[in-house]
């Protein structure tokens, strides 16, 4: 369905920007002093005071030229009696104006700081609210990267921010502070502007398709590294390991070559930049000089103005740095947006289900599901109608991507059909709110993921601290339920013993049990079980399906994507999917008698079946021999 807002609901601002590179600068700045207006007050307000301050060390130092220094060199005692006062103003401005640069600095690194963590919980919190059909088309990698370095660079350009605007007091106070000296020394010193402008111009020009290039490659190490990590199982028993080495080590030089270009152009903007400010110095001197000849000035107002200049050198050369973080601040922010923006977010519903302890009904009427590739839209289940009668469970059988797994992922609204529905006790699933819908339909998938924390948190899901965690009664329960409660008793610490990233210090059957115990913790009115007993002995596997609603409880609506004969078995009715279709259903039998395609992948799931079956018998029968 199409991303469409609820009525009544705000819609979100866009964060992707439009316009001109000037324009979509401006919008980016504005955006992030307003997303942090007390902080950037603040820091501004420092900047500013910081900019005036300087300002008026320029004049304090011509004053002292011309009330103290020059006086006092042609032998006047009172002056010469009187310099520790120019020290104390000058130094109380000195320490006033370490004040206002500490002050800056630590308020616009807060506004930094303030500004990563919204795009980063912006950012995640997308993720958390694509389909899964769009997590399939981004690599892990690149999602990293947008969270990471991508959120980096489209706020580095507020670290200097503060100090650039103040720089703008400065010159307004500067400007008013020279043109009461004189105009001519006035222009001279301001002549500098406008280079700096054109100069920056040109660097932006430059800079913005090399910062582009090098984001994408940051990204693109990050996706390569951790291939190679999640990957090491496979490199490390094929021993392809040069290759991922080899592969690595061309996509980082690339990064390095990126890189390189970056700072080049860098190379050349920055000294150009440093020089514009000494050459104004001279300028102002030379002009100052010819003025102070024609007798419009006084001496210790063209040395104060040349100091001004010396003093602006560093504060100018804040728009380089404000300038040259902006090509990748805005090729960062694209990139964050481009995320934040992304369409086919599964907009939830309010509706609730009537309180009920038994098995939820499950409809789907028409439902057609497709995806969208290069070469446009693929269809993955076509107008598949279907119901699942409480408290039955049904198998889904089918040959690789006949849809079974779609089927299952839209059954839980990991995926919304672009026609037709799915129906919880005759509630379309996309008016359910996230409370009702998890609270009724849980998904257990054949790939288990398994925190590196407790077993206690890792079934729960939640905090010890939490009012609605499921009590260590609960965990017990559905522990044992799982069939793996003896396995937890036997780990030093129980409930709270730590597992291993992933589960390490577990066997696959053992992670797929504790991801079972896991939703049946929480009591589910359907049970979608995809493929989630691949690494369990059978007869675990039906000890499992046949404990369901023994603790008292109700049995709940059971759908088992099924690959093994053995589960295909436990279930009270097949449905056996094609291409996206349902071809037919009824009971095992039924479909043995009637249905050639079922019947063909019935008899190779018993080949298989036996074929493991036999070399489980060679494997013990070897360790016997072993053992005499």
């Amino acid at each position: 369905m199409p991303d469409r807002p609820q009525s009544g609901a705000p819609r979100p601002e866009q964060m992707t920007l439009t316009g001109s590179k000037v324009r979509r600068s401006l919008v980016l700045v504005g955006r992030g002093l307003r997303d942090e207006p007390v902080v950037y007050f603040w820091a501004i307000l420092a900047s500013g005071l910081f900019g005036a301050l300087t300002v008026f060390v320029a004049r304090t130092v011509g004053w002292a030229t011309d009330s103290i220094v020059l006086p006092a060199l042609s032998g006047d005692t009172d002056a010469q009696g009187r310099w520790w006062v120019a020290g104390l103003v000058l130094l109380g401005v000195a320490i006033t104006l370490a004040l206002s640069v500490a002050g800056r600095r630590m308020v616009a690194g807060l506004g930094v700081a303030n500004l990563q963590a919204r795009h980063r919980t912006r950012v995640t919190r997308q993720y958390l609210r694509l389909p899964i059909s769009w997590h399939r088309q981004h690599p892990a990698g690149q999602l990293l990267s947008n969270a990471n370095s991508d959120v980096e660079a489209a706020t580095g350009v507020f670290n200097p921010l503060p100090f650039a605007l103040g720089v703008v007091v400065m010159l307004v106070v500067a400007f008013v502070s020279l043109v009461t000296v004189d105009p001519w020394i006035t222009l001279a010193a301001f002549t500098i502007i406008p280079v700096v402008i054109a100069v920056n111009a040109v660097f932006q020009r430059k800079m913005s398709p090399a910062i582009t290039r090098a984001q994408q490659l940051r990204a693109e190490v990050s996706d390569v590294a951790h291939e190679s990590f999640e990957a090491a199982l496979v490199v490390k028993s094929l021993g392809t390991a040069d290759r991922e080495e080899e592969r690595f080590a061309d996509k980082a030089d690339e990064l390095r070559r990126a890189n390189v270009r970056v700072g080049v152009v860098r190379a050349y903007f920055d000294p150009f930049i440093d020089a514009l400010p000494s050459l104004g110095s001279l300028l102002v001197v030379v002009v100052g000089v010819l003025r102070l000849d024609a007798g419009a000035v006084e001496p210790g107002e063209v040395v104060g103005a040349a100091y001004l200049l010396t003093l602006l050198a560093v504060p100018v050369r804040a728009f380089g740095w404000v300038l040259g973080e902006l090509p990748r601040a805005l090729v960062g922010y694209e990139r964050v947006a481009r995320v934040v923006d992304a369409g086919g977010t599964l907009r939830e519903g309010t509706r609730t289900l009537s309180p009920s302890a038994g098995p939820a009904q499950v409809e789907l009427r028409g439902v057609t599901v497709e995806v969208p590739t290069p070469r446009g839209p693929l269809t993955l289940l076509h107008e598949v109608d279907l119901d699942l009668a409480p408290g039955r469970t049904v198998a889904l059988v089918g040959s690789t991507g006949s849809g079974k797994t779609t089927l299952a992922a839209t059954v839980c609204r990991l995926l919304d059909p672009v026609r037709g529905q799915v129906l919880l006790d005759g509630v379309d699933v996309r008016e359910l709110s996230p409370q009702a819908r998890t609270g009724t339909v849980t998904l257990v998938s054949q790939s288990t993921f398994v925190f590196e924390d407790t077993v206690r948190e890792n079934v729960t899901l939640a905090d010890p601290d939490d009012p609605d965690s499921p009590s260590d009664e609960e965990v017990w329960a559905a522990l044992e339920a799982a069939h793996v409660a003896d396995v937890v008793r036997r780990l030093d610490g129980g409930l709270d013993a730590p597992l291993g990233e992933r589960g390490a210090n577990l066997s696959g059957g053992q992670r797929q049990r504790i991801a079972i115990a896991r939703a049946l913790v929480r009591r589910p009115r359907v049970l979608v079980l995809d493929d989630a007993t691949s690494a369990v002995d059978p007869r675990v596997e039906r000890a499992i399906l046949g404990s369901l609603g023994a603790d008292g409880g109700s049995r709940p609506t059971v759908l088992l994507v099924a690959y093994r004969m053995s589960s295909i078995l436990l279930a009270d009715e097949v449905v056996h999917l094609e291409g996206g279709r349902v071809v037919d259903r009824g009971t095992h039998a039924e479909l043995l008698a009637r249905d050639p395609g079922y019947a063909e992948l019935a008899t190779a799931y018993e080949r298989e079946t036996e074929r493991r079956a036999r070399l489980a018998a060679q494997d013990l029968d070897d360790d016997a021999e072993v053992a005499l």
